[in-house]
């Protein structure tokens, strides 16, 4: 009888033992951590924003208690999604101009924008997002009918990958161009000996220097238009490739002040002023902001030819494209950003660019370890130039570049250098790492299409039937790697996110359905059920 009353008291305590209070309590899911073993977990406790604890269903509702849970009822969780290179605040920007993504013509084009004027007048009129490469004639427009249509009104029209522009004739005087202007690291396209009112690079800027600046109220408008995207589709942190303090310092005020929940590792964009203020100072560091990087631009873009290559274009004898920042200017950038403790992530396409990148990486950095440099883009790399990887340097790639590419690539740059182009596979073996991203807003948002293209190597209609180039694909293992912790590690931040593991921000995404199991060919499909920062459901 003793005895029973012993088991009795002992069952007793047990049951009234105090459960551990946390903030949040996440179970029933399954949950991919990207750790080192890259294992699976039911389960996870958060506290102060952090992973607190990590389990099974049974360990964590055991040993915790919250007044917020989650019942993930058997879907599938991973580390927030980061995006190693976008352009964060260029995405909200683009919501208050013409969007001209995915048009078919320039007449579809002319519609547009008539129909954008007509519903929001502007005095100066913008737009983003044409590409001729997928009209039925993949010429470069003209400004002729813009002239006719807009005699009185500047216009500006970016291509979809920020690296030509097509303006009218008024916006041609505004910026004073004329048929004998010259500009290096571009080109002012002619026909005829006359304007074509297409803009390559850096006479572009000559254009931006005279559209009057947008207000705070519309930038604040921006950021929070693109965070709301970003958040939809699984984003927690935005690698944004070039920015400048004004807008560095606009985003640090909005996360102070709560208004803004995205974190945002800013490369800040190679401007003298700006460059000399931040390479003066110690890289700046909160918990939703990391400003430790430079963004160079090595050359120009693949589709409007502006790619420095070593040979001429194959469609275009005589035509190598161009460096938008001269040899000896890199090189010296590279110097001075050595002697600090900010990254240099660079912009290269083109063969001749990437070279240039990686030989001026190698010089600066010589002696120096655990530097993680970044060569934004590494398009097309010669065979031989591949093993400037070896040395700590760290590609960080566009998965959807090649798909969107694959169509004309070989027309542009022919069969043997497309071999060395998009090579996803080559460069992690070489490097060991890889960062994945979109190029947002050149791209479309989605990390699943990252991921799709990544790994299928295929258009969304399942083109190529066997895959474009598919030596160089990635698993699925790599790819959510590379949209997690190996993007982290390229930011200086694995041990503080890309996982899910004790001690780390509690950033995670839950899907509808399980990317790493489903065919490949319903990835782009997937969408996402809820997007936590720091604990907190954000969407």
């Amino acid at each position: 009888m003793k005895k029973l009353f012993v088991i009795i008291v002992l069952l007793l305590m047990g049951c009234g033992q105090k459960k551990e209070k946390v903030d949040l309590i996440v179970f029933n899911s399954n949950t991919y951590t990207v750790d080192a073993a890259f294992s699976k977990i039911e389960a996870f406790a958060v506290d102060g924003g952090k992973f607190l604890a990590i389990g099974t269903t049974d360990e964590i509702l055991g040993k915790y208690t919250a007044d917020q849970t989650l019942n993930a009822e058997g879907n599938t969780i991973t580390p927030g999604l980061i995006d190693a290179h976008c352009h964060f605040y260029g995405l909200g920007m683009n919501q208050q101009v013409v969007d001209l993504v995915d048009t078919k013509s320039y007449d579809e084009i002319l519609i547009k924008v008539k129909e954008f004027q007509e519903n929001n007048p502007k005095d100066f009129i913008l737009g983003r997002g044409w590409d001729q490469n997928d009209w039925e004639v993949k010429e470069f427009p003209t400004k002729t009918t813009l002239d006719a249509l807009f005699p009185d009104t500047p216009v500006a029209l970016r291509r979809i990958d920020g690296h030509a522009l097509l303006v009218n004739q008024k916006a041609l005087d505004l910026a004073g161009i004329q048929r004998d202007t010259k500009i290096d690291g571009g080109e002012i396209v002619k026909k005829d000996g006359k304007l074509t009112g297409v803009l390559i690079d850096n006479p572009m800027d000559m254009v931006y220097a005279v559209i009057p600046p947008v207000g705070r109220a519309a930038q604040i408008e921006a950021l929070k238009d693109a965070e709301k995207i970003c958040l939809e589709n699984g984003l927690t942190t935005v690698n944004d490739a070039g920015l400048s303090r004004t807008t560095i310092e606009l985003i640090d005020s909005l996360h102070q002040t709560g208004d803004l929940s995205i974190r945002v590792y800013a490369m800040v964009s190679a401007i003298k002023d700006d460059l000399d203020y931040y390479l003066e100072r110690e890289p700046y560091k909160t918990e939703r902001l990391n400003v430790r990087s430079i963004k160079v631009y090595g050359d120009g873009a693949l589709g409007s030819r502006g790619a420095a290559m070593r040979e001429p274009y194959s469609d275009k004898p005589g035509h190598y494209g161009a460096m938008v920042t001269p040899v000896s200017d890199i090189e010296a950038l590279a110097e001075r950003i050595a002697g600090t403790q900010f990254q240099m992530n660079t912009h290269a396409i083109g063969d001749s660019a990437n070279v240039v990148i990686l030989r001026a990486y190698q010089k600066a950095l010589e002696g120096k370890k655990n530097r993680r440099w970044k060569v934004e883009h590494a398009q097309i790399i010669s065979p031989e130039d591949f093993d400037y990887f070896k040395d700590g340097i760290i590609p960080s790639v566009q998965p959807t570049h090649a798909t969107s590419d694959m169509y004309w690539a070989g027309d542009r740059i022919g069969e043997e250098r497309e071999k060395g182009a998009y090579a996803f596979k080559t460069l992690l073996e070489k490097a060991g790492t890889i960062a994945l991203g979109t190029d947002f807003p050149v791209e479309k948002v989605s990390p699943f299409l990252t991921f799709y293209a990544a790994v299928a190597r295929k258009d969304l209609d399942g083109y190529p039937e066997g895959g474009y180039q598919t030596n160089n694909a990635l698993t699925r293992e790599e790819t959510l790697k590379g949209m997690t912790i190996w993007a982290a590690y390229s930011n200086f931040e694995e041990d503080e996110k890309g996982s899910i593991e004790v001690g780390k921000f509690a950033d995670f995404t839950m899907y509808g359905d399980d990317l790493m199991e489903v065919p490949i060919e319903k990835v782009p499909k997937i969408e996402v059920e809820q997007t936590y920062i720091a604990g907190k459901r954000v969407y």
